[in-house]
This record gives C-alpha cells, sequence and structure tokens, in this order.
C-alpha cells in the first residue's frame, strides 16, 4: 500500500521552514518591484524601448553566468552564512541604484551584480532546505515554496505599480532593498548554524565537479533534460501580448494569458504534493512533462480569449512537473555538492527559457504568433519522449536515494 505524502502541517511545523519562507516571499516581492520601477526609471531617464528591454533582461542574464560559477559557494561556505551575506550585498546594492542621476552604464552594473549574487543565494537555500526537511517532505515544502513564489511575484507587481506610482521608482527601490535587510535577519536568527558541507579547492574545480557529477549520472541527466524541456513551453509567455491582438482580445486578456500558466501550476503542484505518493510521483514525470504541451499545441488555431485561457491554465497544471523534477534531483544530488548541482540545473534552466522565449519570437514573425507557440509546444512533446523513456532507464530496476545530511 503507497505511503500518504505528509501534510502541510508537517512541513510548517519546522520552525527554519517558516522563517525561510517568509525570507523567500519577502525577497520575491522585492525583485518584482525592483524590475517594475528599474523598467520605468530607465524608460523615464531614455525613453528608449531597447534600453529599457536591455535593463529587463539584466535581471534574468546574469544568473546565466552566475550559476555555474557562484552556486559552489554555496557548498564551500555555511549556507546560512552565503544567505545573509547575498542579501545583505543586494541590498547595498540596490540601495545604490536608487541614487538619482546615476549614469545608465552604473545603473546596469549594480543590476547586473545583485541578480549575480542570487544565484549563490538560490543554491544555498534550496540546498539548506533540503536539509531542514529531508526526503518526502522536501518535495511537500518545495510546492509551498513555489506556490508562495508565484503568490508573492504578482503581488510584488501589483503593489509595485501604487507604490511607483505614488513615491517614485528611487523610492521603491529602496524599499526592495529593506526587503533583502529583513530577509537577511529571517534567516540569521530564524535558521540553524550548519558547517559547509564541503571545503577547500577552486571554483573553477568546483564547476568542473558539478559537471561531472550531473552527466556522469544517467538519473540526474534524466532529471535534467526533463527540466529543460519548459524551454519549449514558455513561448505563451513572450508571445501573450501578440498572440492577444492575433484573436482580438486585447491587453486585459493579455495580462491573463500571463497569469494562467502560474495559475495552473500553483493548483498542479499543491495536488501533486498533497494527494500523490511519491513513488507514483516520480512514474508520472515523464508523462506530464510531454502533456504540458499537448494545451499549447491546440492553440495553432487560435481560439477565442476564454478557451486559450483554459488552455494555458491546463498546460500549467501538467507544468508542475517541473516541482517534483526539481525536488528529486535535489535529493538525488550528495550533499556536499547540492550548490553546486542545483545552480548548474537551474542556470541551464534560464538559457533554456531564454532562447524559447527568442526563438519563439522569431519564428512568431513568420508563422504568426498562435502557429509559433503549437510549434514550440510540439517540439517540446518530441523532446520528451526520448527524455521519458531515458528517466525511465535511468530508475530501473530501483531508484538510488541521494545522500542526505
Amino acid at each position: 500500500m503507497a505511503q500518504r505524502p505528509p501534510g502541510f502541517r508537517e512541513v510548517f511545523a519546522v520552525g527554519e521552514f517558516r522563517a525561510l519562507l517568509a525570507a523567500q516571499s519577502l525577497s520575491t516581492a522585492g525583485d518584482q518591484l525592483a524590475r517594475l520601477a528599474l523598467a520605468i526609471l530607465v524608460y523615464a531617464d531614455t525613453g528608449s524601448p531597447v534600453f529599457t528591454a536591455v535593463g529587463v533582461a539584466l535581471t534574468y542574464v546574469p544568473e546565466l553566468l552566475g550559476g555555474p560559477l557562484l552556486s559552489g559557494l554555496a557548498d564551500r561556505y555555511p549556507r546560512r552564512e552565503v544567505m545573509v551575506v547575498c542579501d545583505l550585498l543586494r541590498a547595498s546594492l540596490i540601495a545604490a541604484a536608487a541614487i538619482p542621476g546615476l549614469p545608465l552604464p552604473v545603473l546596469w552594473l549594480l543590476v547586473f551584480l545583485v541578480q549575480a549574487a542570487t544565484a549563490p543565494a538560490r543554491a544555498a537555500r534550496s540546498a539548506n532546505m533540503s536539509v531542514m526537511l529531508g526526503g518526502d517532505r522536501y518535495t511537500e515544502g518545495l510546492a509551498v515554496m513555489s506556490t508562495a513564489a508565484q503568490i508573492f511575484y504578482f503581488a510584488g507587481f501589483a503593489l509595485g505599480g501604487v507604490l511607483v506610482s505614488a513615491a517614485g521608482p528611487h523610492v521603491a527601490l529602496l524599499v526592495d532593498a529593506g526587503t533583502f535587510v529583513v530577509s537577511a535577519l529571517l534567516v540569521r536568527f530564524g535558521l540553524r548554524w550548519r558547517p559547509a558541507s564541503r571545503r577547500g579547492g577552486t571554483m573553477l574545480g568546483s564547476v568542473r565537479a558539478g559537471v561531472r557529477l550531473v552527466w556522469g549520472d544517467r538519473r540526474l541527466r534524466a532529471l535534467v533534460a526533463l527540466a529543460w524541456i519548459y524551454g519549449f513551453y514558455v513561448a505563451p509567455l513572450g508571445l501573450a501580448v501578440p498572440y492577444a491582438d492575433q484573436i482580438g482580445a486585447g491587453t486585459v486578456a493579455a495580462g491573463l494569458f500571463l497569469a494562467a500558466e502560474p495559475i495552473g501550476s500553483v493548483a498542479g503542484g499543491l495536488l501533486l504534493a498533497r494527494l500523490v505518493p511519491a513513488d507514483l510521483q516520480h512514474r508520472l514525470l515523464g508523462p506530464l512533462t510531454l502533456l504540458t504541451g499537448v494545451p499549447l499545441m491546440a492553440m495553432a488555431f487560435a481560439p477565442p480569449a476564454w478557451p486559450s485561457l483554459m488552455l494555458l491554465v491546463l498546460s500549467g497544471v501538467f507544468v508542475a512537473y517541473q516541482v517534483i523534477a526539481n525536488a528529486t534531483f535535489v535529493m538525488s544530488v550528495a550533499v556536499e555538492y547540492r550548490g553546486q548541482g542545483v545552480g548548474l540545473a537551474a542556470s541551464g534552466l534560464f538559457a533554456a527559457q531564454g532562447l524559447g522565449i527568442l526563438g519563439s519570437g522569431l519564428l512568431a514573425e513568420a508563422v504568426g504568433p498562435a502557429a509559433s507557440i503549437a510549434a514550440f509546444a510540439a517540439a517540446g512533446v518530441l523532446a520528451a519522449v526520448p527524455a521519458w523513456v531515458a528517466w525511465q532507464r535511468a530508475t530501473r530496476p530501483h531508484e538510488h536515494a541521494g545522500k542526505e545530511g
């Protein structure tokens, strides 16, 4: 008889998790507030959509570099201290960015450095959470963390619009700096100190060790492949506005389209973590990866707004497979390399999403948004088949549990 997965009460009973959840939720809202404030600030100063887009891109791109190079810090130093130092560093940099009259290159450099410091903080948080929860509780905790992230993601944008309108972008950036300070305090006094999981070695040596670890283990390779296939399914994120225009739906519908997948993902993640036993979750990884693209393929017919919205929500429900893939990956990596492993996997996922958005946008120029979304979804479905087969082979005849600390 399958064992019932742990409930939310067991996860929230862990005081460290409550502190980490509060810190991460606050930082997430602050990040979105800063993105909006920076976009408004750059556009107000330059009047250039191109410069504004560059500013927004700089809130994502640095993690492609910071992930592989800096995530190993979460293994070489105590993880609580890594999170605290990164929070305080980001608070200082964002406060500096709030100084009026900064030259645009200086502002961009500060934004770049803020995001580069995000990679080791994320790796330390994920690795630390896997230790403080462990086992099936980690999957449950990750579902709660992902749900909170989506909620505060939209709250940051919504409250940011009000705050920027009332007080201006510079004040909004100072508020974001304050969220990092509070986050640092929550982490410092809410989490236990634990020693570094691994000492010695160089930064490049740590990267090489992480690459060998991930690519030398067929189970980890399969998990990474399943996660990165999401890059084929992000086309609606970049094409929501032109797709809404194509079907004659308008800007309100475009906003709903952007919100649809996160809403579905929250529902799917909570259902999986709460109701589906761990062994069945692992067997569902391949099918859910494939099914994520099926509703998006139906958008080739450019249905009206409400059917399109339902297709996007349904795709979001299936994309909750990312919660399972994430949790399984982290718990399958030896504890002394979890920070580096998480950093490498996350960087690849960021790259896949960026390439997916860029590629689908280029294709949409030739065939239109609806056809582009459907074409990328079909490519994702095709790619999911060999990844699914690889995962089945890697987990047969039995699954090997990772080392926990």
